[in-house]
């Protein structure tokens, strides 16, 4: 089958793998995980062709880069790296934040630096904003990232569409980080994706699995922080995994799995996305690859997105006091 090409992010922006590796997953935020197991699947990764590791400061408190780094500084020419800044601490505890003051991007930037041991961040985002400080105050502390060569691409998560003309008139962002899926569509489809294409700006959909859901959840360890998340709580997950079932009904008519389903559907929705699906698992992260070469008739399509109806699916995607990060 024919597989999909890399795809450019933004305008003179790094040309990446179409599906890439979500990090997060590796420090056990989903449960136990072994770091040699983690490093290896970083290594089949490369092996691969996913090329593009996403990770974040705020993800183990740091420890995530780490882990990325001792993996990505042997293997540097091979990968697009990403990392965020903008939270402090752990949200939910005491003396957590969101900032994203200039001082504190210059700040973040070196810890971030330090942490992965490269010279260099591919694509730096901003993970989550505070609306107190101006967008375009934070991006252009970025841009000096950019001219002192710490960074050569600058990107946004979760932001509204104004904040991202607002951002990209100070300077070019390569790419928005924005949750998208069957069963997550309302937030790109609302106005973001369209403003991205208007201004030549590409968009990396993360859980575009739905956080596991759409491949067949397993189940929940203890330690698992789905278990937070109102769409996985006992009161809305039993339709939430019927709506699933539906969508790996359709997938077993195709002759993919339920995950290659739902990763091909993100996919064929713009050769200008990419999907960063998260796994710690080497027979998952195969999986994940090879739905490179799956191609969906528009016939498919629709009847993948009419298993998951619009408005279908059950709780919001986060609690109440993360949601309030979204869309500033």
């Amino acid at each position: 089958m024919t597989e999909y090409a890399s795809r450019q992010l933004g305008r003179g922006g790094p040309a990446v793998s179409p599906v890439g590796l979500g990090c997060m997953g590796l420090n056990g935020g989903y449960g136990a995980v072994d770091r040699r197991q983690a490093a290896s699947v970083l290594h089949q990764a490369l092996d691969l062709g996913v090329d593009m590791f996403d990770t974040a400061d705020a993800y183990a408190e740091g420890g995530n880069e780490e882990l990325v780094g001792e993996v990505v500084r042997q293997r540097r020419d091979e990968v697009v790296l990403a990392t965020k800044f903008g939270m402090r601490g752990r949200l939910g505890t005491p003396g957590a934040a969101v900032d994203t003051s200039p001082a504190w991007v210059a700040e973040a930037c070196e810890a971030s630096l330090r942490r992965l041991g490269v010279d260099t961040i591919d694509l730096y985002y901003v993970h989550r904003r505070d609306p107190r400080v101006p967008v375009e105050e934070t991006v252009g502390a970025m841009a000096k990232l950019v001219v002192a060569g710490k960074v050569r691409w600058i990107g946004l998560c979760e932001v509204s569409p104004e904040t991202l003309r607002a951002a990209h008139a100070v300077h070019p962002v390569a790419a928005v980080q924005v949750e998208y899926s069957l069963f997550t569509r309302e937030v790109a489809e609302g106005g973001l994706l369209a403003t991205c294409r208007e201004l030549g700006i590409g968009l990396v959909a993360y859980s575009p699995v739905g956080r596991g859901l759409l491949a067949g959840l397993p189940g929940l360890a203890e330690q698992d922080q789905r278990r937070m998340l109102p769409r996985f709580s006992p009161l809305h997950l039993p339709h939430n995994q019927a709506l699933a079932a539906a969508v790996a009904a359709v997938a077993a008519e195709l002759g993919c799995t339920p995950a290659q389903a739902a990763l091909a559907w993100v996919l064929g929705e713009g050769e200008d996305i990419v999907a960063i699906p998260g796994t710690s698992d080497p027979g998952h992260l195969a999986e994940n690859a090879a739905a490179r070469t799956v191609r969906l008739t528009s016939q498919q399509r629709a009847g993948l997105r009419a298993a998951v109806p619009d408005g279908a699916v059950a709780g919001e995607r986060y609690p109440a006091a993360a949601a309030a990060l979204l869309g500033r």
